[in-house]
């Protein structure tokens, strides 16, 4: 057995970097708290704040003043900005909610590559480096530091909401915020400023884990759904038990390495225990006590098309001979349309779950990926069985997503859905029934006919486009159809009807695997190689936010999402509008969640100001004044 010396170490660097996602995560939850939005761009604002203070100090701003200005004033400012946005998206529905702060995730996240590029940047050290001895470990004077800023603000949180009277009011306006705006204090102030707070920790934690981590504007990114993990300890309402969840986070993640087999298998699990965490707490944990926070709005599925079955016919026999057309057409350019059809049934796949029956998958590329690796290793069969069994392959994974569907809703299911994406891929491509640790693997296209060509290969993918067009236009048509529309609108009514929305959650998301894992069968072919790179979890926020952008046709938006994403930069050389092009999309997608709030005029209160002791006029229930929302008791 190794002495404690040995593990020493690890345990003092986990501490250290377990408060850092204490104090993430506590933010994280207060804002929860207090606004019913889960923060998926609260990592953007971690990484800017890294960033800015890059920035000000290569620029000879003194540390104690860059400090001040990355924690204090930019935290502040984001916080009231965000404080904006999270009250645009309070009157939306749950997917508008998850969509929304996405969008803003992939905004900042694009922007930081814009602005300082792809490659990790060397972080400036601001704590001193000094230390002592223990038992043969050296403790650095920046890690008791670090240890001590998150300890404070946790206990400086616990005391605030305990003995002050803006902490009570934080916990009224999450109770019952008319009751509070009867008192004469508005929600929107008390929410204004946990929203500050939360911002604040945010940036705080940026400048406090850089130095580990360095400027890789993915990797502190990635720090807020660590903090995920770190809050669903605390059922992502309690802040001590989010900042204890972040202790022991660090720690597993720092022990890992010392535990766990010194395989290339193994190499990916740090990165992925918060997120593996984060996937069980989320299973185990009672669905009682994983109530949604705020006003649960349900948004309508999309209506069915009002067009003819001959006029749907006849548009698309247009559509199919236009596509058709189109090796003759583009050239050389032949290979980006290819790619483009295999992303119009990617979308087709998530419109069955986004569009069809209101859920959000945040791990779709992962699908993706498992068909395109299966396919690499099914040379000896016939093709077309091939391109069946790779999509079959991911049925399981799709059972398995499923499940928190079944239990969860929302956001926390979105929350499941990006824990897994990211766990495939540190865990799940490295093993050998898909990627494993080769660098690239070959998938071959089928020899009858000269369809191994490019353009005979073309016309197959057209062919799987139709059918798949066809499938999910049949789906929408269908009973299950409408009990999908019907998941969408009210669950509720579902079940006091008899129907099981359960089965219907899991076989909507078995379909959506299946054709999305049949698209990867289809996308590998068309390279002599294929890896996993091309299947980075984050490609999943830009699928989702692309497909919002382009439109809510459950068969229309697809096309357009895969003419965005893969047509459209095949075009355009212009080094400046690539790099831009996920700027757009994030800030689209933000854009188009927001908009519903806008339009229900929520930047200006509902009710004007009262004084305490006022009688509160008779007013008719919200849902009344709403009638488009819909209410989930």
């Amino acid at each position: 057995m190794q002495p404690v010396s040995d593990y020493l170490p690890f345990i003092v660097f986990g501490l250290v970097s377990g408060s850092v996602y204490g104090l993430s995560a506590m933010g994280l939850v207060l804002t929860y708290k207090t606004s019913g939005i889960l923060n998926f761009g609260q990592g953007g604002v971690t990484a800017i704040a890294a960033f800015l203070y890059y920035d000000l100090t290569r620029n000879s701003v003194p540390v104690p003043i860059a400090i001040i200005l990355v924690v204090l004033v930019f935290g502040t400012l984001s916080g009231l900005v965000l404080e904006v946005v999270a009250r645009l998206l309070a009157r939306t529905s749950t997917a508008n909610r998850v969509v929304g702060t996405v969008g803003l995730l992939l905004f900042c996240q694009s922007i930081l590559v814009v602005r300082y590029g792809g490659a990790a940047l060397p972080f400036p050290g601001f704590l001193p480096q000094g230390g002592f001895t223990v038992s043969g470990t050296l403790i650095r004077a920046d890690q008791v530091i670090t240890a001590a800023i998150a300890l404070a603000a946790a206990v400086g949180i616990f005391l605030f909401f305990r003995w002050t009277r803006l902490g009570t009011e934080m916990r009224a306006v999450v109770d019952d915020p008319d009751l509070l705006d009867m008192t004469g204090r508005s929600p929107v102030k008390v929410r204004r400023t946990a929203w500050i707070i939360g911002s604040v920790f945010a940036s705080a934690s940026g400048l406090l884990i850089a130095p580990t981590s360095n400027l890789d504007s993915v990797l502190l990114t990635l720090l807020v759904v660590q903090a995920f993990g770190a809050a669903a300890i605390g059922r992502f309402t309690s802040l001590p038990l989010a900042y204890a969840g972040g202790l022991v986070l660090g720690l597993l993640t720092s022990l890992a390495p010392k535990w766990a087999p010194q395989t290339t298998l193994f190499q990916g699990l740090p990165l992925a225990i918060p997120f593996l965490l984060l996937v069980v707490v989320l299973l185990v944990t009672s669905k009682s006590k994983l109530k949604e926070i705020g006003r649960s709005v349900l948004s309508a599925a999309p209506a069915t098309s009002r067009l003819t079955l001959n006029q749907m016919l006849g548009t698309g026999i247009v559509s199919v001979v236009a596509l058709a057309l189109v090796p003759v057409l583009v050239g050389a350019k032949l290979i980006i349309w290819s790619q483009g059809l295999t992303y119009v049934i990617l979308f087709l796949s998530l419109s069955l779950l986004v569009r069809l029956s209101g859920q959000v998958s945040l791990c779709h590329i992962a699908f993706q990926a498992v068909g395109a690796a299966v396919m690499t290793h099914l040379g000896d069969v016939p093709w077309l069985a091939a391109v069946l069994i790779a999509g079959l392959a991911a049925v399981p994974l799709g059972i398995l997503v499923a499940l928190p569907a079944v239990r969860l809703a929302g956001l926390f299911l979105a929350v499941t859905t990006l824990g897994l994406g990211i766990l495939m891929q540190y865990l799940g491509y490295a093993t050998n029934p898909l990627f494993g640790t080769q660098l690239g693997r070959a998938a071959s296209r089928p020899g009858a006919f000269g369809l191994d060509g490019d353009k005979g290969y073309y016309y197959v993918l057209l062919a799987f486009v139709v059918g798949t067009a066809v499938l999910v236009l049949s789906v929408e048509r269908s009973r299950m159809g409408r009990l999908l529309r019907g998941l969408a609108d009210s669950p509720t009514a579902l079940v006091t009807m008899g129907a099981g929305i359960n089965g219907l959650r899991v076989l909507v998301f078995c379909l959506s695997a299946f054709v999305a894992s049949v698209s990867g069968a289809l996308l590998a072919p068309l390279f002599g190689v294929i890896d996993a790179t091309r299947f980075g979890w984050l490609n999943s926020l830009v699928v989702l936010t692309v497909l919002v952008i382009a439109g809510r046709g459950i068969i229309v938006a697809p096309f357009i999402a895969a003419a965005l994403i893969q047509v459209v930069p095949g075009y355009v050389y212009n080094q400046t509008f690539q790099l831009y092009l996920p700027v757009f999309f994030g800030l689209g997608a933000l854009l188009m969640a927001v908009a519903p709030g806008i339009s229900g005029s929520a930047l200006v209160p509902k009710r004007p100001r009262r004084r305490a002791g006022d009688r509160a006029p008779h007013a008719l229930p919200p849902r009344a004044h709403h009638p488009k929302l819909v209410e989930v008791p």
